[in-house]
């Protein structure tokens, strides 16, 4: 009676294992040629140097190789001044100049450039644990410049004729 059952389809998977082993193993094995050079190490479970790496690890290499460093911190001063002295005061003031360490700072107002003055401490501060000690040594807050009267080549000081009214 177990001459006529049909075969389960472990036991073809099994015959079909065996007849691939057999195939394999008749096959000839091709020579392997040993190429002359440093012999490749593999660095196991974590990260090597070789591996794909994230962006940002690769520009602060690349920013350190480069000797860039003071040019990044100069540029973060300005790039990300909202986050360095808050919403509230960036909305109010920008940052125009930086140099010999002094930053020039432009305030919408009088008024705010007069607040700004009293915040110079904490501000210089912020910018000092955030950026860098050096980068910002001191701050010069102006208010919005006056606008001009001077019409043309020629201007008399001080009011000057003012015929042109009457």
């Amino acid at each position: 009676m177990d001459e006529h059952r049909p075969p389960r389809p472990s036991d073809i998977a099994r015959a079909a294992l065996e007849a691939a082993r057999a195939a394999s193993a008749a096959r000839p094995r091709p020579t392997r040629r040993r190429i002359a050079g440093p012999r490749r190490t593999w660095s196991g479970a974590h990260p090597g140097a070789d591996d794909p790496q994230p962006l940002g690890r690769l520009v602060d290499s690349l920013v350190t190789d480069q000797d860039w460093t003071t040019h990044t911190r100069v540029g973060a001063v300005f790039g990300r001044w909202d986050a360095l002295v808050g919403p509230d005061i960036a909305a109010h003031c920008t940052p125009q100049t930086l140099t010999e360490g002094e930053l020039l700072i432009v305030a919408e107002s009088t008024a705010w450039a007069t607040q700004l003055r009293l915040l110079a401490p904490t501000i210089l501060g912020r910018l000092r644990a955030s950026v860098g000690g050096d980068v910002v040594t001191r701050l010069r807050v102006v208010g919005p410049t006056a606008p001009s009267w001077k019409k043309g080549p020629r201007s008399v000081r001080g009011r000057g004729p003012r015929d042109t009214y009457g």
